[in-house]
């Protein structure tokens, strides 16, 4: 089967299922494993290099609004590639291509490749979308002891956390404007033993007001900015370290939003374990992925 994924988390399922080999093309954002840098890019951003999270969001609305496209597909290279399988997702049209635009280049280039579009918005939705690649790919016992592995990680942290107290956790996932993230994030910072504030299981991601944040209870943050690493999450925190909203705040992570929360694959779970110990541990030592700024 010759595969083409147009999502991080896809690809990390795709490895995780052993079947690297059958990965013919990847979209630009692919970094995990590292095998995954080696293979074809068949899609990339429109938007510029360089931005500042303010400015990329006004991209981003400008381009909402117009009805445009963040991602590019290279339609020659799909051609040539003659993929059986393209595994997509609708969830979120600025995270990557939609399985509707794909659908419609497939009919353009004459390709007749299935597209499956991965949507999980809960937890246990994020574990099931290897249970529905591995259905795609005849790799239905391998993705059930992926499942599987990953359910017992889940539970053995809430197990852990289950008798100590649960603080109330802000989750920004952007800075300029600040949004809260949503979908599965809530429901890790309940596994790993916190309450999450200003955001609800399952629903979308949602814009904030800063008086909004400044009126609500809580006892620490985890900064996570989509669409960056640790080192990203360090660099933009100074500035929300700044706001007058937060002078009072005593616990302020920045964290690994690419390896660990905004993509939903496997290591969602290795978030749920980096939470449980952000959140509760009194010690200075940090696992990786992790950093405490205040």
């Amino acid at each position: 089967m010759k595969i083409v994924s147009l999502l991080p988390s896809a690809t990390e399922i795709v490895f995780a299922l052993g079947l690297g080999d059958d990965l013919r093309g990847v979209s630009f954002e692919c970094d995990y494993p590292v095998a995954a840098r080696a293979l074809p890019h068949v899609s990339g951003t429109a938007l510029p290099a360089g931005l500042t999270p303010a400015e990329i969001d006004a991209e981003v609305v400008a381009s909402v609004e117009a009805g445009a496209s963040m991602y590019t597909l290279d339609n020659e290279l799909i051609r040539t590639i003659g993929p059986d399988l393209i595994l997509a997702q609708d969830l979120c049209h600025v995270c990557a291509v939609p399985a509707g635009a794909v659908d419609a280049a497939l009919a353009v280039i004459g390709c007749q490749a299935e597209v499956i579009s991965l949507d999980p918005h809960t937890l246990d939705e994020v574990v099931a979308s290897v249970g529905v690649v591995g259905a795609a790919t005849d790799s239905v016992e391998q993705a059930a002891e992926v499942m599987a592995e990953l359910r017992v990680r889940i539970d053995a942290v809430r197990r852990r956390v289950a008798l100590l107290a649960r603080p109330r956790v802000l989750v920004l996932e952007w800075a300029d404007p600040p949004f809260s993230a949503g979908h599965w994030v809530p429901e890790m910072v309940v596994a790993a033993g916190g309450e999450p504030v200003l955001a609800h299981a399952g629903e979308h991601s949602r814009r904030l007001e800063w008086t909004e944040i400044e009126a609500a209870d809580f006892d620490a943050v985890v900064f996570m900015p989509c669409g960056f690493d640790l080192d990203g999450a360090i660099d933009q925190a100074p500035a929300v370290l700044e706001r007058p909203e937060l002078q009072g705040l005593s616990r302020f992570f920045a964290v690994d939003a690419n390896g660990l929360f905004s993509r939903p694959g496997p290591r969602v779970v290795d978030g749920v374990e980096l939470l449980g110990v952000l959140l509760h541990s009194t010690s200075d030592r940090i696992p990786t992925g992790g950093s405490r700024l205040r």
